[in-house]
């Protein structure tokens, strides 16, 4: 979205950001080298565990799925910004032509974490819920939330290549009425798809801190799941809020001071000189999302366990019946 914005009213308040396209090769490098790492470490613990599908597993597919889109364009968005550092091409072509890929594992990420966390609150607060119905559930929700990526990641380029100008067909115009009304739509969007799930994974968080914090006696396996739980919900957090909170503050300042509703000079030079930290930050969400996967396997496989144990025992109360 920030790629589509040109600065006609503040036209004078300009910044030299001459160092992004270095930046973007060096840290999309890095953020490409750690994500390989990371999704091989997940894999290789998943191929190392016998736990079996479950509500969480599918999420963390989905996530990963997710993730994977934007990490196999890395190397074409490392090629594209050094090509037009050195301008060796006439015609570099558009970053923007790989927009989806970011929208699909930003807001993927987003969606399934949200939904991560909605799983550990049913697992923890209602664990009386039972668990294939939560795995059909997490199929059907899935499958919505992948068409709902999908439609932003698609939607968002069609609106502005369908108002952009023909001289400039890359950028939309803060001045005008039209352009303004659909960046302003934009905006709503993006923050929508942000704050809804961050409230929904607050609050189920917060619902599972206040039951594990409740004083009670624990056994030894209790509290060992008690550790992966807490482990699992603080890196969630530490993800958004390192990852999201800076893209999207950024992003709310940086299109509120450009299309004139916030007339200040000083922010609009700020969020210009950091949209690609706080980018950078939002894209290396793919190399941490598998860190909680690996945390989290471990937690999922105690309670299949527990659930397939609970189904025995249940079994065999009915067996004197027979």
């Amino acid at each position: 979205m920030r790629a589509g914005i040109s600065q006609a009213p503040l036209s004078n308040c300009t910044v030299d950001i001459s160092y992004s396209l270095t930046f973007y090769q060096v840290s999309y490098s890095v953020i490409f080298l750690v994500a390989v790492v990371t999704h091989g470490m997940a894999l290789h613990r998943l191929c190392l565990s016998a736990c079996t599908m479950s509500s969480t597993a599918i999420y963390m597919i989905s996530l990963s799925a997710a993730d994977l889109f934007f990490v196999i364009s890395l190397p074409l968005r490392i090629y594209f910004y050094h090509q037009k550092a050195r301008a060796l091409s006439s015609k570099t072509g558009d970053a923007s032509n790989w927009t989806s890929g970011v929208y699909i594992s930003l807001y993927g990420g987003i969606f399934f974490l949200m939904c991560i966390a909605v799983d550990r609150y049913f697992a923890v607060v209602h664990p009386l819920a039972l668990p294939h119905r939560r795995m059909r559930i997490a199929q059907l929700v899935s499958g919505g939330i992948w068409c709902l990526v999908l439609g932003i990641s698609l939607g968002l380029p069609l609106l502005r290549s369908a108002a952009a100008r023909p001289q400039h067909p890359c950028l939309l115009d803060p001045s005008s009425p039209h352009h303004h009304a659909i960046i302003l739509v934009a905006l709503g969007l993006v923050l929508g798809s942000f704050l809804l799930p961050a409230a929904l994974l607050l609050y189920s968080y917060c619902k599972v801190l206040s039951v594990l914090r409740h004083p009670r006696r624990r056994s030894r396996s209790q509290l060992r799941s008690r550790r992966h739980t807490l482990t699992v919900i603080y890196w969630v957090l530490g993800v958004f809020l390192v990852c999201f909170v800076p893209y999207h503050v950024n992003l709310l300042v940086y299109t509120l001071t450009h299309v004139g509703l916030l007339q200040h000079c000083g922010l609009a030079k700020a969020t210009m000189a950091l949209h690609p930290v706080a980018l950078s930050l939002a894209s290396s969400n793919c190399c941490l999302n598998p860190l909680i996967y690996y945390f989290s396997s471990s937690l999922v496989h105690k309670e299949n366990k527990r659930s397939d144990s609970d189904r025995t025992k249940r079994t065999s109360k009915k067996e004197p019946l027979l």
